[in-house]
């Protein structure tokens, strides 16, 4: 499989040659393009299904009764929703750049994220220097790998826990946590949690955190995790702090 590494050695080959860069760059545009076409001309017929199926037991509501009809619904659902995480990976080093005011930002991320779980028993905490310093990123992957993280520490807990981020600055960087005391990832699978299609949830794509990296990674920063089996996770997000825009790694 083509890994989020390989990419950045293409990158580093682009960089030794203008006809490596030329050619390496018309090869990843036509397999980002190749990809995001199929997954768009998938996810079409996937909703025009979807809806047919709702308007169906719109107008029959005994078919709700069905053998296998809900199951069908949920398969639908999770393929698109595979899709469009395949799609987010896919575009992951493509940027929007911005300047971000960086504490206001995330401090959004935690109210939008809250609100999500207000019927919970979770207990979500955060600390945030409100005197961060503005960073260039893009805030639409941003907000999606922070809220793939604190959706996953929601997870981890189960609906009734204590989640915590911190956002601080660190020299030239900023350190963004984010804990959870839920159940632990045990030290046999940490190794490889970021690759594409790796999942140990039921209805998990397995995409969501090679999402997390390949945005960190496009904004040159990185991500970490730390955890132990029944004791709790905790990822660590570095964001390096630039005055100008980002571009894709190696460039």
């Amino acid at each position: 499989m083509f890994t989020l590494e390989d990419t950045q050695k293409l990158h580093k080959l682009m960089n030794q040659n203008p006809d490596n860069d030329a050619i390496i760059k018309k090869l990843l545009d036509s397999h980002q393009f190749t990809i995001s076409k199929i997954s768009h001309e998938i996810r079409n017929p996937l909703t025009l299904i979807s809806s047919t199926l709702q308007l169906m037991e719109k107008q029959h509501p005994e078919v709700a009764r069905f053998s296998h009809w809900s199951s069908v619904l949920e398969d639908i659902d999770f393929m698109k929703h595979l899709l469009e995480d395949l799609s987010s990976y896919n575009n992951g080093f493509r940027l929007h750049a911005k300047l971000i005011h960086t504490s206001d930002f995330i401090n959004h991320i935690i109210l939008s994220f809250a609100s999500s779980i207000v019927d919970t028993a979770i207990e979500l905490s955060s600390k945030i220097d409100q005197n961060l310093p503005d960073i260039w990123g893009d805030p639409i992957k941003l907000r999606e790998l922070f809220l793939n993280l604190l959706q996953n520490a929601a997870d981890a807990v189960d609906g009734c826990g204590k989640i915590q981020l911190q956002a601080y600055r660190r020299y030239e960087n900023i350190i963004v946590t984010i804990t959870d005391n839920g159940c632990g990832i045990p030290s046999s699978r940490l190794s490889d949690i970021f690759a594409p299609f790796t999942t140990y949830k039921a209805n998990g794509t397995g995409l969501g955190l090679a999402i997390v990296k390949s945005v960190a990674d496009a904004h040159h920063g990185s991500v970490e995790v730390r955890s132990a089996l029944h004791a709790g996770t905790t990822f660590t997000i570095t964001l390096p702090i630039q005055n100008r825009p980002c571009q894709e790694p190696g460039k």
